[in-house]
């Protein structure tokens, strides 16, 4: 299985260096370091899924000595071994570039992790089923409606997403901290149990 972590790695490891260049970027005109490894970690698992779906690529793959469980596997555990490559790199050249202590919280730890497991939890088992490139013209669809709605009837709503997050990084209540935990890990094994389903029942 870290074989196949592995190939995910090489198979970007040229596009690697523009997502560095860029989170240098980023950093340097201040764009939050939680949504800057949120939406890398988010864009790296899709681009290694959409690789998987190139030139009958799952062909070859479920030619190799892995079980399809495994190979559904690999992408949740990626998950996690990407979101945190991209959380180490953008908090270190945080520290280089701005000075800032590379202490990180557990709080915003978990929120990160919290908020890519969520995400990865729905886009996942929904590119198994179907195609990447549906998904695709989903997520844009949505996006121009959250436009649409933010800039019409919710122009506060960043500010208030900001609120909350600040909340949430000020509660002092671990107990909520474990509970909330619990939850999205038992939701990301849902979706990982679900994806292996799905994609057990495939025909290639």
């Amino acid at each position: 299985m870290l074989n196949l972590i592995l190939k995910d790695i090489l198979i970007q490891k040229n596009i690697l260096i523009i997502y560095i260049a860029t989170i240098i970027l980023y950093l340097m005109v201040n764009v939050s370091s939680v949504f800057i490894v949120f939406i890398y970690s988010i864009v790296f698992v899709l681009s290694a899924f959409s690789n998987d779906e190139k030139d009958n690529a799952n062909i070859l793959l479920n030619s190799l000595p892995y079980t399809r469980k495994e190979i559904v596997s690999s992408k949740y555990i990626g998950t996690l071994i990407f979101t945190g490559f991209f959380m180490f790199y953008t908090y270190l050249f945080d520290f280089l570039l701005n000075g800032k202590e590379v202490a990180v919280l557990w709080k915003e730890i978990l929120l990160i992790m919290g908020l890519v497991m969520i995400v990865i939890s729905f886009i996942l088992p929904i590119s198994y089923k179907f195609k990447t490139k549906y998904l695709t013209i989903f997520m844009m669809v949505s996006f121009a409606i959250y436009l649409v709605m933010v800039k019409s009837f919710f122009p506060n709503f960043n500010n208030l997403v900001k609120t909350v997050v600040q909340n949430f990084m000020t509660v002092q209540e671990l107990q909520l901290y474990l509970i909330i935990t619990l939850l999205i890990v038992l939701l990301y094994i849902g979706s990982w149990m679900l994806s292996i389903r799905i994609y057990e029942r495939k025909a290639f």
